[in-house]
């Protein structure tokens, strides 16, 4: 707030008109400027003789918040008196004046003749919003807070609008962390300005500090309930003060009972689902689709919520360490659901995951390779569309142990769609399916031209694995152990994580001086974070960034850490951390401009 003071206050001073020149000893603009420069630097007696003289040459009363402020801070109260006074009779219905001398009592301590100067001031005010917001604006230069809420609010009673002001008032709560004040101004404003609600979402969550906050705010939410209980904001502010407190459960008992208080179609509780599910609170989201459900076939909301629930059962179930059984009955709710519906391209989702389960969890790739040969003869379907199911099928074909098809499959669709991202994907693919096969040369060529890709992940992609293979190719033992690197992969392709750990770990074993120690950590990271071993896959990333500075997998295990500490870990301060650190440290990643973005928005700009 003082740079925000200062920098009103050079606005101030660059209006000045500073005609003069330094000629025979008269002034010039720059000594304008080194005044203020004192100023800055705290030598407040050298920036008073100047700002005197500028103040007393012709038109330059804009030297006035700098020049006052500065006699305050050297305590010279006669003078500064004796200069507003002199403003106040020049300039009687310039408000500024009036306020200034009320701050002059304020520092020499005499508050009650301070406050007297401000009441009369805002007693006086006209029925003219811009008036009003002008006194106001006034107290805030002179960091006059109080005041300057009792003008906004004595402004709404003069307009005869309790709105009015809302975004003055709700800055000035933010700034002083009044959070009573604010967490009222915002309930109070909401209902007509449901557009601020991630606003208020945003804000309350950076000054909320412990769970007290959040009950006196569901307290206050509740009240504004039980007074209008059709108001859908309130709904939404409770859930979402419900969910910051992970209590989910009471957040859907809210939102059915609103649906079912108001005879609502479910809109309002389906919309809430993803944010159930965005927070990890997948088997809530499930009891909220159920319900929804029950509302039969002919709602609108029936068909989506059932196709949703399966996929949420889908997220919980193909997760860490899955149920084979669980998995077959979810497989036979999605082919239950292609029968009801026919194959066609609104269900090609559910053939596509119930392919995955087959292919990747079940031990089925035959019949996904039969589904997706199929799935491609839909009618209706795109070109785009029947070509990422072409990659999805040279995917089983990987898993069937037919390299040669999948090769064929990604060449067609790399030069049917070239320079595409799904082409450019096409031919990542190829040359992920050359390096499985220790065909690396080949593979790093092709990485080489997805460098230009104009996709970022698929440049970045494509750049580590060109890299990698670079540097592990020098000798017959390097290109061994890259060869053992890429078998790992291709287990870890084939969803084997305990195989593929093993053949991490026997690396090191086989090749004590392999140069992979980095990538091997990258990659069992990974395995730890599908098994939603969070902290574990964070404390391999710390080694990762702390081993490998100049290593080609950092600036991804630095952002991957800031996602993880953001979202999996709930700690803010260190997702900041590793977000700044990657932006100064490694400003050239493809992670960078995402980073700022993220940094920016845990830092609470913009809001």
């Amino acid at each position: 707030m003082t740079r925000l003071i200062t920098i009103v206050l050079l606005l101030l001073c660059f209006q000045v008109n500073a005609q003069n020149f330094r000629r025979n000893g008269q002034l010039a603009p720059e000594d304008g400027d080194l005044a203020i420069q004192y100023y800055q630097e705290g030598d407040y007696e050298k920036a008073a003789v100047i700002f005197e003289k500028l103040f007393a040459s012709p038109n330059n009363e804009g030297y006035f918040d700098i020049y006052f402020n500065t006699l305050l801070k050297l305590k010279k109260y006669d003078i500064a008196e004796k200069i507003v006074k002199k403003q106040i009779k020049q300039s009687p219905q310039t408000e500024i004046y009036e306020i200034a001398l009320g701050k002059l009592f304020q520092e020499k301590g005499d508050v009650s003749a301070a406050n007297k100067i401000f009441s009369e001031t805002i007693g006086k005010l006209p029925k003219d919003e811009f008036r009003i917001r002008m006194l106001a604006n006034n107290f805030y230069r002179f960091e006059n807070y109080d005041y300057a809420i009792q003008t906004f609010k004595q402004g709404r009673k003069l307009l005869g609008d309790d709105k009015a002001f809302a975004f003055e008032l709700l800055n000035i709560y933010r700034f002083k962390k009044d959070k009573a004040m604010l967490m009222q101004e915002y309930l109070d404003i909401l209902p007509s300005s449901p557009q601020l609600l991630p606003q208020a979402e945003a804000v309350l969550s950076m000054i909320f500090e412990d769970k007290n906050d959040y009950l006196t705010f569901q307290t206050g939410i509740l009240k504004k309930i039980q007074k209008e209980p059709d108001v859908e904001i309130y709904i939404q502010l409770l859930t979402w003060n419900y969910i910051q407190q992970q209590e989910y459960e009471m957040a859907l008992r809210q939102l059915i009972a609103f649906d079912k208080r108001t005879k609502a179609d479910g809109e309002t509780l389906f919309n809430a689902i993803y944010t159930f599910v965005d927070n990890g609170a997948y088997e809530t989201a499930i009891k909220a689709y159920e319900y929804l459900l029950t509302k039969g076939k002919e709602n609108q909301y029936y068909l989506p919520s059932k196709i949703e629930m399966l996929n949420t059962k889908y997220s919980i179930q193909t997760k860490g360490k899955y149920n084979i059984a669980d998995l077959d009955l979810l497989a036979k709710d999605y082919q239950t659901l292609i029968d009801e519906n026919g194959k066609n391209r609104n269900t090609l989702f559910a053939i596509k995951k119930w392919v995955n389960l087959q292919a990747y969890y079940l031990n089925h790739p035959s019949k996904a390779e039969t589904a997706l040969e199929n799935a491609i003869k839909i009618p209706g379907l795109n070109a785009p569309e029947i070509g990422q199911l072409k990659l999805d099928l040279g995917d089983i074909y990987i898993l069937t142990n037919q390299p040669w098809e999948a090769f064929l499959v990604f060449e067609q669709v790399s030069k049917q769609f070239e320079g595409q991202p799904i082409g450019n994907e096409a031919r990542y693919k190829s040359a992920k399916l050359s390096f499985y096969q220790g065909n690396f040369e080949y593979s790093n060529g092709q990485c080489l031209i997805l460098k230009a890709a104009t996709s970022q992940l698929i440049a970045n992609d494509a750049l580590n694995l060109s890299l990698l293979i670079s540097d592990n190719i020098q000798t017959p033992n390097d290109s061994s152990a890259l060869k053992m690197y890429a078998d790992a992969e291709l287990l870890l392709f084939r969803n084997l994580p305990r195989q593929a750990i093993q053949k991490l770990d026997s690396i090191s074993i086989a090749f004590p001086q392999n140069s992979l120690a980095d990538a091997v950590m990258m990659s069992k990271a990974k395995i730890l974070i599908k098994s939603d071993e969070y902290q574990k896959a964070a404390d391999i990333y710390k080694k990762v960034i702390e081993a490998f500075k100049d290593g080609i997998w950092t600036d991804d295990a630095l952002f991957t850490l800031g996602d993880i500490y953001e979202k999996k870990l709930n700690d803010i301060p260190q997702a900041k951390i590793y977000f700044q650190k990657l932006i100064t440290d490694y400003p050239g990643s493809m992670f960078s401009a995402e980073a700022r973005k993220r940094f920016r928005n845990l830092r609470g700009d913009g809001i």
